[in-house]
């Protein structure tokens, strides 16, 4: 990946940060925090995006900063932002990061591994859904 672009990289907790058993907290996936934190190193900003929310919600987030990572934002876009009912709940972020993808979680050290020897870029243009498969 292409280091000198600072990205926006919102990551899920429940099936990717720890293992699901929700609404208990799992335990840590393998690389998960050695990942985000490098991650943070390297000047990305993390929104934790989850369905978590009220107590749980909580939890999950003091389970992170025992592990080192303090978000950028927690279901938001920044940390400022207000909910509104009114307005869709989908993050602005560059990168998900979710066990929920196609093909399910690809694992930390993966996720490691494309951030740290392959270049990725990052188009400002929106493409199609399918537009990775002309590649």
């Amino acid at each position: 990946m292409n280091m000198k672009e600072s990205l926006l990289i919102a990551v899920d907790f429940d099936g990717t940060i720890v293992e699901d058993a929700y609404p208990k907290i799992g335990s840590p996936k393998l690389f998960a925090f050695e990942t985000l934190k490098r991650l943070q190193d390297d000047g990305h900003r993390l929104i934790l995006w989850t369905y978590r929310s009220g107590k749980r919600l909580d939890e999950a987030v003091e389970f992170c900063l025992e592990n080192g990572i303090k978000f950028y934002a927690v279901n938001k876009s920044y940390p400022e932002e207000v909910f509104d009912p009114s307005l869709s709940r989908k993050i602005n972020a560059d990168i998900f990061i979710d066990d929920r993808n196609i093909g399910g979680f690809i694992g930390w050290g993966e996720v490691y591994q494309q951030f740290s020897n392959t270049p990725l870029e990052i188009s400002k243009k929106k493409k199609g859904l399918f537009s990775f498969l002309k590649k």
